[in-house]
């Protein structure tokens, strides 16, 4: 008979103030998942985004859903002074379980930190950003394609092979050299006034910029080539730290940066309009 989880508590709390278990099952199996948002004047910018999210990747693992109310409460008290920030919460699944099977009872842990924003993200955005081909591909794993899981070994890897790359970033492929996205940010490209980014069906995940995005501009995903980005008129890069950054040089390629920017501004505008 298969065993039925229940969610006897869940354990909400500042990382500065907490203490992990050794037997914490996001800590030995990376059984977890987390969102990284920008904080403004106070105020989680695409919260509604951010906590679709996590609703998702909690049905999606199995978790037993997080009280948002309560979580909503403890992060306006974490945030309430900071006037630009970066909020993580990670969701792991807690301490329990005989190897990887899971625990017959699931205390859920919530852990909120609150860390500085980037110096560099103004000046990528001024000055645009280049990139060049990871070494490092993606695996395909559709049952986890698209979540922000806490096992994020492969974007470990493709951080460390960027040290020795002259580029300020990287453009990950899949096995089958599919465009699939940056080290930690969405791919978004414009051709012939028409927005198109590459498919995650398979793996990558899905930002929450994007998804903000798709709620304002129609956006093909779509299988995507590094030949369709060397040909494209403008290609970005996009999460909800930087928002939207476009991109000066893909390998060989060199993009216009102000007109990349005029041509996203001008389908916004006429988006806008209807």
């Amino acid at each position: 008979m298969q065993k039925t989880q229940k969610n006897t508590q869940t354990i909400i709390t500042t990382v500065k103030n907490s203490t992990i278990s050794a037997y914490d099952r996001g800590l030995n199996y990376g059984d977890g998942f987390f969102t990284t948002a920008k904080v403004v004047n106070g105020q989680v910018e695409h919260w509604s985004h951010h906590k679709a999210r996590l609703i998702e990747c909690a049905a999606r693992l199995g978790f037993p859903l997080v009280d948002i109310a309560e979580l909503e409460a403890h992060i306006a008290k974490s945030i309430a002074e900071h006037t630009l920030c970066v909020l993580k919460i990670v969701i792991t699944r807690g301490e329990g379980g005989r190897g990887y099977g899971l625990p017959q009872t699931c205390n859920v842990t919530v852990l909120l930190s609150v860390l500085e924003y980037p110096q560099n993200y103004s000046r990528l955005a001024n000055e645009g950003i280049s990139l060049n081909i990871s070494p490092i591909k993606l695996a395909a794993q559709p049952l986890l394609a698209g979540l922000k899981t806490l096992s994020r070994l492969e974007q470990v890897l493709i951080k460390k092979a960027l040290q020795t790359q002259p580029c300020d970033d990287v453009l990950v492929l899949d096995y089958n050299n599919n465009v699939i996205e940056a080290s930690a940010a969405n791919i978004i490209a414009i051709k012939q006034n028409k927005l198109f980014t590459p498919s995650l069906n398979e793996c990558g995940i899905k930002g929450v910029y994007l998804q903000s995005l798709c709620d304002k501009l129609a956006v093909d995903f779509k299988c995507v080539s590094i030949a369709d980005l060397l040909e494209a008129d403008a290609v970005f890069i996009c999460n909800s730290l930087m928002g939207v950054v476009p991109i000066n040089r893909l390998e060989q390629r060199s993009f216009d940066i102000v007109h990349s920017q005029l041509l996203l501004n001008k389908l916004l505008a006429k988006e806008a309009k209807c």
